[in-house]
């Protein structure tokens, strides 16, 4: 059996990608700093006007071709809540 886990070198850079939360759907590139990628991000997200912080975990990395790319999902009870406007008392 061989090891799938993708390598990164220092300075390598790899795409992330995001599922849930508000950055759903959307990617991004970093840089590596120690030859691995990130195991959790932290991103500030405009929410109906509100800035919040929304922590994204990695779930997965695969390389394709000789790009890394990693997957984040959010991690709901480790970020701001979301409160609807009506919870919020602005109405």
């Amino acid at each position: 059996m061989t090891d799938n886990t993708p390598k990164l070198a220092h300075g390598d850079e790899y795409v992330v990608l995001y599922v849930g939360g508000p950055y759903d759907g959307r990617n991004d590139t970093r840089i590596s700093t120690d030859g691995s990628w990130d195991t959790e991000l932290t991103v500030l997200a405009a929410v109906d006007g509100h800035e919040q912080q929304w922590v994204y975990n990695a779930t997965e990395a695969h390389s394709v071709g000789e790009q890394v790319q990693v997957t984040y999902a959010v991690d709901t009870p480790d970020s701001d809540g979301y409160a609807a406007v009506e919870e919020r008392g602005e109405l």
